[in-house]
């Protein structure tokens, strides 16, 4: 009986239908055995195999040898969960954002998280004595936040200013816990570094194209 849907006629669609047939056999498949379930010729189901098999969702097994000749190539769905399905990394931002959101101290919670994750990123190098500048430690915090993506300008050295947030969407529905996160991104980041200066304040959209983070300089300790 075959399984083709109107669906499958699309390329991912048929490929969808060659792993289904693969996850419900109950022993490794030939491309002739596929072929005719499908009701579809050997090339097609050969070529949706190769795409299969480059993505890891299929397998190649040796084939039981019966009888002489070539026996024919055998193939059976890798047991994992399927790689190459959609993400939803934006549904699980929104549904920790929400955690965050509904206890207490939202806001000083979002900020350690932000702060933990600020120790780990990489540290500038430091001169001959062991020291980092404020200069540097500006312009090292610059081009952290240009790789994360969040476009940053620097304003001499009392701000930053933010041109794009990479969590836009949420930020805008969210900024009480997502915004703080992103203070603290920075200041964990600059207290690893040992630098003199701190992001004291992040105004969040204090333009409709800005955000604002304020530096500051550390007093040292006596």
């Amino acid at each position: 009986m075959s399984v083709i849907t109107k669906s499958a006629q699309h390329p991912a669609g048929r490929r969808r239908d060659v792993l289904r047939v693969l996850r419900a056999a109950n022993a490794p498949m030939s491309i002739v055995a596929i072929a005719n379930v499908l009701d579809v010729h050997p090339n097609t189901v050969r070529f949706h195999l190769d795409n299969l098999v480059s993505t890891g969702r299929v397998e190649q097994v040796a084939p039981e040898r019966k009888g002489p000749g070539r026996p024919p190539l055998m193939f059976r769905a890798t047991r994992q969960m399927d790689r190459g399905g959609p993400r939803r990394y934006r549904l699980l931002a929104e549904i920790l954002s929400i955690g965050f959101a509904s206890g207490r101290d939202a806001d000083a919670r979002a900020l350690a998280a932000g702060r933990a994750w600020g120790r780990k990123l990489e540290s500038p190098r430091r001169t001959a004595a062991g020291t980092i500048g404020a200069g540097e430690s500006i312009e090292h915090l610059v081009d952290l936040l240009d790789e994360l993506g969040f476009a940053p300008e620097r304003r001499g050295d009392e701000y930053v200013g933010l041109r794009h947030c990479p969590f836009l969407e949420l930020a805008e529905t969210r900024t009480s816990v997502v915004c703080p996160i992103h203070l603290g991104l920075m200041q964990g980041a600059l207290e690893t570094w040992h630098a003199p200066v701190t992001v004291d304040r992040l105004d969040a959209f204090a333009e409709p194209d800005l955000c604002l983070a304020h530096l500051s300089r550390q007093v040292a300790a006596t």
